[in-house]
Order: C-alpha cells, then structure tokens, then sequence
C-alpha cells in the first residue's frame, strides 16, 4: 500500500494539475453549448416573428427586419388562422388523435410491462423478445395490410384508425421501457403490500403505478410527441374530415403565395404546444429516461 502511494505522490509531481485547468475547460464547454443552443433556436425564433408579421412585409423581407421596424408586429395573422376552419379544425382533429394515442398507450403499456416484470406466466421470456422484436419493424411494413383492415371494419378515415395505428406502433417500446423500470423496484416491497392483503390489482394502483411516475412521464412524452408531429399515418389513414394539423399544412404549402401568414401561424403553433409538454415534464422525463435505461 505504501508503495502504490508513493507512486501516486511521484505522480502528481510529474505531472502537476495546473489550477483552473477543469474550471476553463468546464466554462468553455458551456458557452459552447449555449452556442449551439442559440443557432438551434434561431429558425423558431425567426418562425415565432413571421407569424406576428403582415403577409406582405414576410414577402418584402426577412424576420429579421422586424428590429429596424418593430411596427411590422401585429396579430392580424391568429386572427385569420381562427377563421380558417380547415386549420381549427385540424387543430382539434390532432388532439383527439394525440390525446387518446397516448393515454392508451401509457396505461396498456403500464400494466403489460408490470406483467412481463412481477407476473409468472407460461412464455414470458419468450412473449417478452417477441414484444422487443417489434421495435425494429418500420411503420412502412403495415401501412398496407391495416389499410386492408381498417377497410374491412369500416374505420379507414376515421380518427379512430389513427388512434389505434399509434397504439400498435407506441406499445412495443412502452412495454420495454416501463418493464425495465418495474423490474428495478425492490421485491421486498411488492411482498409487503401483499403481505397487508393487496391483490395484484391494489398493489399495481398503490404502490407500481406511484412509483413509475417519472417513467410514465418520459413515455408520455415520448408517445406524445411522436403522434403530435406525425404526417405518414396520417396521410394514409385520415380524410379531409379528420386530417390533423400537420396535414393540413402540408396542403396548404401548395398554396404558398396566397397564404404564407396561415403557414408561419399554424408551423408556430404546432411546434410550440410539444415544446411547453415537454418542458412542462422536462424533469421527470429525465430521470424516467436513466431509469429505463439501466437494465
């Protein structure tokens, strides 16, 4: 033990820690960052402008002329986007996709990943790859084959065909995330509440479901965000009854000259609301996402 001290002191001396080295370093890499965050948070920035612009100055100038002329700024183009009832529509539209797409998604895959993790049943190694096996098919593969499907219940066009697309697609990685994340709770625990007469359903209300908030939160977001700026399942599974808004930009870039002010409007408001979600729910996503990363 002496000896490795002392080739630790010869060390040092050799190669002495110049004072400040890390702290440099450590502030380097912050302004760094916040470099980069700035150039990330330029093209929302210049959106956010744009949407409070006159069709006209847009076409005349860049955002960025608004500093010169601060008197460019008006509301005129929210006020045109609440009367265009394709855009509020659509707004709506996408709610009732995300919305259910997502709850469903969280509370299914709760109670499966609860199952895989604390539940003896015959297969469940097997069930489970099977479940991980699923990440890695593309959305692609069944666009076709559901369209079939959804054809022969009835529901082609609906929300509802949307809704159920996302479920399917959103369960696999539930089901993984949230199983890994059960699986880490102390046995001695769940035995306990058993012990004090908890049935698998009260332990799983109680006692699971409190526990796995941050993972909950992180899947919540994840599934939130994917259905909110989804186009593809969209595009193949909805009308013009039920088109979200994502799809309803997308046709009215067609149109790009006549209505630039609902365009920068509505790209503004369908990337703001994932934002406050997700900053909303930042800290829980955080620590939910290292959560179900461990095993």
């Amino acid at each position: 033990m002496s000896g490795d001290h002392s080739r630790h002191d010869r060390a040092r001396q050799a190669f002495p820690r110049r004072p400040g080295a890390s702290g440099a370093a450590g502030g380097a890499l912050r302004i760094f960052l916040i470099c980069v965050a700035l150039v990330w948070l330029v093209p929302t920035f210049g959106l956010l402008v744009s949407s409070f612009r006159d069709p006209t100055d847009i076409a005349a100038s860049g955002w960025w002329k608004v500093f010169s002329a601060p008197g460019q700024l008006t509301a005129h183009s929210y006020e045109t986007l609440l009367k265009n009832e394709t855009i509020t529509d659509s707004l709506f539209n996408t709610v009732w996709i995300t919305v259910p797409a997502t709850l469903l998604v969280v509370l299914i895959g709760a109670m499966a990943g609860y199952a895989f993790a604390w539940m003896d049943f015959k297969g469940r190694d097997t069930w489970f790859m099977v479940v991980v096996g699923l990440l890695v098919v593309p959305v692609q593969v069944a666009l076709i084959p559901l369209t079939v499907l959804f054809r022969e219940l009835g529901i082609f066009g609906d929300i509802i065909a949307a809704v159920l697309f996302h479920v399917g697609f959103g369960l696999p990685f539930a089901i993984f995330l949230l199983r890994n994340f059960f699986a880490e709770i102390p046995r001695e625990l769940l035995e306990a509440a058993r012990l004090d007469g908890a049935g698998e359903a009260r332990l799983f209300a109680t006692v699971v479901l409190p526990l796995a908030a941050p993972a909950l939160a992180s899947l919540g977001i994840f599934q939130f965000l994917w259905v909110w700026n989804d186009m593809l399942v969209a595009l193949v599974f909805t009308n013009a009854d039920s088109q979200p808004l994502t799809v309803a930009l997308q046709q009215q870039v067609r149109q790009f000259g006549s209505n630039i002010e609902i365009l920068a409007t509505g790209a503004f408001i369908s990337m703001v609301i994932p934002l406050i979600v997700f900053f909303a729910f930042q800290r829980q996503f955080v620590s939910g996402v290292m959560a179900g990363a461990v095993k």
